[in-house]
């Protein structure tokens, strides 16, 4: 009987790359959290994940079609969470244009930090049980 991995783990590999990319996202929020009219952004986790885990999905925009020879093409990202990134709607707005509210970061970085073990944890009891099965003990 051949044993398919992927669909014993589930969505958990999915979930964990969705989740690591969302770290890039807040990391990049708050390492520009002084820089003038930046706009912060953040993942759409289910978005996302509904997009890393469909079975076949490229998960990439559609592209432009170009009708003339100066148009700019539309390339779409390579990245499939890219289609699932949005700009944060500020709750108050500084000065100079900026978006990101530092604290709101760090507690999301703080939140997807701890999913993010989660998903490893469980990730990591999938593995085990899958080597208790195949060492019978």
């Amino acid at each position: 009987m051949a044993l398919d991995i992927d669909k014993h783990l589930g969505v958990l590999p999915a979930a964990l790359a969705v989740r690591g990319r969302r770290t890039e996202v807040l990391a990049t929020n708050l390492a520009n959290a002084d820089t003038p009219h930046f706009k912060a952004r953040d993942l759409d986790f289910r978005e996302a994940l509904a997009v890393a885990s469909s079975p076949g999905a490229t998960g990439r925009p559609v592209a432009l079609a170009t009708t003339q020879h100066g148009h700019l093409g539309g390339a779409p990202s390579a990245d499939p969470s890219d289609a699932a990134l949005k700009y944060r709607v500020p709750l108050a707005p500084s000065l100079d244009g900026n978006t990101v509210d530092a604290q709101l970061e760090q507690a999301a970085f703080a939140e997807n930090a701890v999913r993010y073990q989660a998903t490893l944890t469980f990730l990591s009891s999938r593995f085990r049980s899958l080597m208790t099965a195949i060492t019978g003990q």
